[in-house]
């Protein structure tokens, strides 16, 4: 029987952990509280401790890195959660699969594919990408076995919080009110169901070929937010509208908000098409996206339901 470990109990991580056990494998599920998940072994872990990371991962074959620190924290936190992921991979011999995102690609033009040029616009994109290249450099060194899956966006069943379509956007259309956004709602955008993200996080922990590379998470043609209220409009008979947040005025609340800055500050993601491609995923690891009428009907009934 494996044994895993997930770092981090949100969306992302509770439904990797879930998942690996549901194949039969064994999971340990590391958070700083010692999150509590059925099927697990719950071990409090600060994962910026290299020490208490190696001993967690000790025996394990996959670490699943799936913390994130809040916005306004990645620079000072990520660099010691990365430290401490690769000296506990080094250690155990446990693969690196670790949850990623897009913000390295900045703004590219066209759609992102995993030899997009690295061009961070942004901080936060900084961040990560020098976080990546440390984990990539030590993979290319033979110190370990590193992989990144990154996703657009993501959605799915019961998100509450930090989503741009998470509880925030349904809610308020399923109740024909007004779902207020970052950026303009007409804009085009790529969205990641978190079932899809899972099984490309699974596979590529799997994946007999070579590492030391990233993957894309398969995702449906790009939708602008308004283009999915009008489908759940239609879809239950509601009448909700979306309305985009002035510019001016996130700037202007930002002042007292570290968090806010940030979220300004990769709201051009929003203001203009930001679409992902994953054509190597679907090839090499055979992966496809959940329809999109299926995973948008799934994540609209868990909201309706609560």
């Amino acid at each position: 029987m494996m044994h895993h470990l997930v770092v981090g109990a949100g969306p992302i991580g509770r439904t990797v952990a879930l998942r690996l056990i549901e194949r039969g494998d064994r999971v340990s599920l590391a958070t700083r509280s010692g999150t509590a998940l059925e099927g697990a072994h719950a071990v409090p872990m600060n994962a910026s401790d290299a020490a208490a990371f190696s001993a967690a991962a000790a025996e394990c074959r996959t670490i699943f890195l799936c913390t994130s620190p809040t916005y306004h924290r990645w620079a000072a936190e990520w660099p010691p959660i990365f430290a401490a992921a690769i000296e506990a991979a080094r250690r155990s011999g446990a693969g690196l699969v670790i949850m990623g995102n897009l913000y390295a690609y900045g703004q590219p033009e066209d759609a992102m594919v995993e030899a997009t040029p690295y061009h961070p616009v942004e901080k936060k994109g900084e961040v990560r990408l020098a976080c990546w290249q440390t984990a990539l450099a030590a993979h290319q060194r033979g110190e370990i076995r590193a992989v990144e899956v990154r996703a657009s966006d993501y959605f799915g069943p019961g998100i509450e919080k930090n989503a741009h379509l998470g509880a925030d956007f349904f809610r308020p259309i399923l109740q024909s009110k007004t779902a207020r956004v970052i950026g303009d709602p007409d804009a085009i955008h790529s969205w990641s169901f978190i079932a899809d993200i899972v099984s490309t996080l699974v596979a590529a922990a799997d994946y007999t070929g070579a590492w030391g590379r990233a993957w894309h998470v398969p995702s449906n043609p790009p939708l602008s937010r308004n283009e999915i209220a009008a489908q759940l409009n239609a879809r239950y008979g509601c009448a909700g509208r979306v309305v985009g947040v002035p510019q001016w005025l996130l700037r202007g609340l930002s002042y007292f908000s570290p968090m806010l800055r940030e979220v300004v500050a990769s709201s051009y993601q929003f203001r203009a098409p930001f679409v992902i491609d994953a054509c190597e995923t679907q090839a090499l690891l055979h992966i496809r996206a959940t329809p999109w009428n299926q995973a948008l009907a799934v994540t609209a009934e868990s909201y309706r339901a609560t």
